[in-house]
Order: structure tokens, then C-alpha cells, then sequence
């Protein structure tokens, strides 16, 4: 209790307690984006083939889990020292290799650790000690890893945004981010937004233009920042989708018909709307003479 109270009255020690949590969870999430979808592969394989009536596959000798078993150089099967996992730090003591066969170690690590301590230092400034600030550091935890999910395999696990979506609606009982009628509204106009655009494009292309994590996934930023919020998201995801897309195919020359995982562009723009979303509100009602 005393030390709350003396992180509440210290903003600099709040600060830097949350930078280093930051560095400390960005470490556990490249495990969640690396192992979750493998273990959602895993189960999804075991039931196909129960459904199919085939017999299981074997069970492997070590439990495969976020907790278990410890992380391995993916060369050598080296199994990382506490020393060498301290986050950012041991990357750049081993120079970027493998302490025992010295393979490249990807950047991507330390550069999630790294930014999962820039932007919850930039929450825990923007809300200030309190459980705004405390609400907003996990769901920019979450989108962190939603996004890099997304990137590497297009998927949105449902095993997290719908605990989270259900989780903004608990929290607006007491209109912390907004009143509970906005927030329930915001969840299902989120997900029906989506939905309708998803539908109309299928009757017109026959194509499948996003996938239901994408609903989901707004759905989850109505039921935290309220309806108010969504028309922002949209436009703002929509306009960074477009211009990244469209500089991949002209620049790097990617195939227009290799898909691009939306829900990374819709996390960017739900966390703006969660930070700024008030001041860009205000403004586009002021530009537009509506205010």
C-alpha cells in the first residue's frame, strides 16, 4: 500500500516502474505470439482428426504451452539462461547470436520488448496514476500482440478479444472510458459495421474481404471507448491500410492478390482513438462547423 501511494504521489518512479514492466511483458508477449497460434494449430489439428475418427496423434514427451517448455535457440535447441532472456539488454551483450551455436537471433525481439516499454510509458503519461491507466496499459499489451499475430498467420484469436470485449464492458459498468449504454451500443454496432461491409463485399467480388476477427476486434474497441469512437477507427485504419498496401505494391512490388491482415491497421487506430480519440473528435467538429 505504501508503495502506491508513493507511485501516486511520484510521477517519475510511476513512470519508470511501467517502462520497465513494459520491457518485462514485452519479453513474455513475443512468447504468446510465437507459441499461441501453434498451439491453436495443434488443437485444431487433434480435432479434425476426432471428428474424422482417425486415432490422436502422439502425445509429445514436454507439455507445449506460454509456460512450458522453456525457450530454445531454434537452431540448436540451446535453452535460454535467465541471463540471457533480461529483455533488450541480453540481445545486445550476445550481439544478436546464439550463445552456443551463435545463429542470428531475429531483431524482432528486442524491438517488441522495446516498443511494448515506448508505449506504455506513453499511456502511463497520458492517464496518470489510476485505473484508466491501468485498463489502457493491458489492452495496448493485447493489440500489441493481436497485431503481430495477425501479421504472421492472419488470425485473431478469439481467446483474446472476446475476454477482453466482455472485460470494457465490465469496466464501463462504472464509465471508466465511457457510459455503459455507449459501450454496449459500441460493441454491437463494432461488430455489425464490419460484418455488413464484410457481406456486401462477398456478394459483389465473391471474395472474402476480412476475416470475423476484424468484426470482433472493433467490437472490442466499442465496448471500451463507445460508439462515438468507431466512425474515427474506421476511417483512420481504412486510410493507413490503404496507403501501406498500396506502397507494398508499388514500391516492393507485393502481389495485390496476397491478402493483408486488417487487424493491425484497426489495432493502430483503436489505441489513437483510446489516447487522442476525444481531441480528433473535437476537432473534426470544429473543422466542419458542426460544434
Amino acid at each position: 500500500m505504501h508503495l502506491l501511494q508513493y507511485l501516486q504521489q511520484n510521477e517519475w518512479a510511476f513512470l519508470l516502474v511501467c517502462t520497465l514492466l513494459g520491457l518485462i511483458v514485452g519479453s513474455f508477449l513475443n512468447v504468446v505470439i510465437y507459441r499461441l497460434p501453434l498451439m491453436m494449430q495443434r488443437e485444431w489439428e487433434s480435432e479434425c482428426r476426432e471428428m474424422l475418427g482417425q486415432e490422436p496423434l502422439e502425445k509429445q514427451s514436454e507439455p507445449f504451452n506460454l509456460n512450458r517448455p522453456r525457450s530454445r535457440c531454434p537452431h540448436c535447441d540451446h535453452a535460454i539462461t535467465a541471463i540471457e532472456n533480461i529483455p533488450v539488454l541480453s540481445y545486445l551483450f550476445l550481439r544478436g547470436r546464439c550463445s552456443d551455436c551463435q545463429a542470428k537471433i531475429s531483431l524482432r525481439y528486442p524491438l517488441v520488448e522495446a516498443a511494448t516499454a515506448l508505449l506504455t510509458l506513453i499511456v502511463a503519461a497520458h492517464f496518470g496514476f489510476g485505473w484508466q491507466a491501468v485498463a489502457a496499459i493491458l489492452l495496448t499489451w493485447v493489440l500489441i500482440t493481436l497485431s503481430l499475430i495477425d501479421f504472421d498467420v492472419q488470425l485473431l484469436p478469439d481467446s483474446i478479444t472476446l475476454p477482453l470485449l466482455w472485460f470494457g464492458l465490465l469496466l464501463n459498468l462504472n464509465s471508466l472510458f465511457t457510459d455503459l449504454q455507449s459501450a454496449v451500443i459500441g460493441a454491437a454496432a463494432g461488430y455489425l459495421a464490419l460484418w455488413s461491409v464484410y457481406q456486401l463485399f462477398k456478394l459483389l467480388t465473391g471474395k472474402e474481404g476480412m476475416g470475423y476477427g476484424d468484426f470482433k476486434l472493433l467490437a472490442l474497441f466499442g465496448a471500451w471507448l463507445g460508439w462515438q469512437y468507431l466512425p474515427q477507427i474506421v476511417l483512420i485504419s481504412a486510410l493507413v491500410g490503404a496507403v501501406i498496401g498500396i506502397s507494398l505494391i508499388l514500391l516492393l512490388g507485393r502481389d495485390r492478390n496476397i491478402p493483408i491482415p486488417f487487424g493491425p491497421y484497426l489495432a493502430v487506430a483503436g489505441w489513437v482513438a483510446m489516447l487522442w480519440g476525444e481531441e480528433i473528435n473535437r476537432t473534426y467538429l470544429l473543422w466542419s462547423g458542426l460544434a
